[in-house]
């Protein structure tokens, strides 16, 4: 007799999968109900599955259960293709270095995942030795929304550690993003107290680092807390993220409620709350305009990306008929 047991997925190689079960790790496939439903239904990492235990080969992957929360983002922003990345994660930790690699778009579109995507979003912001103005970089990124949390930090000196330990609960599941080079190896390992990621060197020309890890990968500490780390990614596209960009800029969704009419455009229209507050400073331009920009970016995408999805189920609906033709 097979016995389903609860497990958890650590790590996802195209279509081979590791599942972590009572402190051990067994490689598995999916059962072949799978391959008729959609891509996001599809194990990531993080996920908890039902399975068959198979000591002696592949164990059986029968189904997911329902996820808490679930991160993706736009494999390519040319396509709307969608990438799905991580599951059941409490804190989306955005890791950015205070050199080169710093950019306020980028964290902002980070937050807007990660919200969407059921998360909390917690920038870490590396190599804080190596800044003159830390605090101002903290000021800027903390006005990207009242939710996010900001940590200034140099995991080689030790330096502001203790401030993430708040999130290292037993039982709390950390995703780390950010670029390559930005650090993330070196704050795990920070956090682990000693060397289980590989760390690279930075690329002097241009700041950037050399890509250290190259999939997907979730890590059981002792203290009872999971750590998923991820390819460094040097963009980040906009797609299905609407909810979560409405999240980022709240205060601008509430200004919006406060125009004279509903169907206002914040152009030329009386009673425009949005352009009453640029012009008093409640609101600032450019924080409108990330605002702008990112939900056109997000519905010319997601429109693409079900544009794909439809033509997707066609294609494989074909495919099925012609296999019982």
């Amino acid at each position: 007799m097979n016995i389903t047991n609860l497990g958890r997925i650590t790590e996802v190689r195209k279509n081979s999968f590791t599942v972590s079960f009572e402190g051990e790790e067994y490689p598995a496939k999916l059962k072949g109900s799978f391959y008729e439903i959609d891509a996001d239904k599809l194990p990531v990492v993080g996920d908890y599955v039902n399975f068959i235990k198979n000591t002696q080969g592949e164990s059986m992957i029968l189904s997911v259960c329902e996820r808490k929360s679930f991160l993706q983002r736009p494999d390519q922003s040319k396509t709307g293709v969608m990438q799905y990345m991580v599951a059941n994660v409490d804190y989306c930790f955005i890791v950015t270095s205070l050199n080169e690699d710093y950019s306020f778009n980028r964290i902002a579109r980070y937050v807007s995942v990660a919200m969407q995507g059921g998360a909390t979003p917690v920038v870490v912001l590396t190599k804080s030795d190596l800044c003159n103005n830390v605090g101002r970089y903290v000021r800027e990124v903390e006005t990207i929304s009242e939710k996010v949390r900001v940590h200034a930090i140099s995991a080689l000196l030790g330096i502001g550690l203790e401030e993430l330990s708040e999130y290292m609960k037993e039982g709390a599941t950390i995703c780390l993003m950010g670029s390559s080079g930005a650090g993330k190896s070196t704050l795990i390992n920070a956090l682990c107290g000693e060397e289980v990621m590989k760390t690279s060197e930075i690329r002097e020309d241009d700041g950037e680092g050399r890509h250290t890890t190259t999939h997907r990968k979730l890590i059981k500490l002792k203290n009872g807390v999971s750590i998923i780390d991820t390819p460094g990614m040097r963009e980040i596209g906009m797609a299905n993220v609407q909810a979560g960009i409405d999240e980022t800029f709240s205060d601008i969704i509430e200004l919006e409620c406060r125009c004279k009419f509903s169907n206002c455009r914040h152009e030329t229209e009386p009673g425009c709350a949005i352009k009453a507050a640029i012009k008093s400073g409640e609101l600032s331009k450019e924080r409108y305009e990330l605002f702008k920009n990112l939900g056109k970016e997000n519905t010319k995408n997601y429109a693409k990306k079900k544009e794909i999805s439809k033509w997707a189920k066609a294609m494989k609906k074909s495919n099925r008929k012609s296999a019982w033709d």
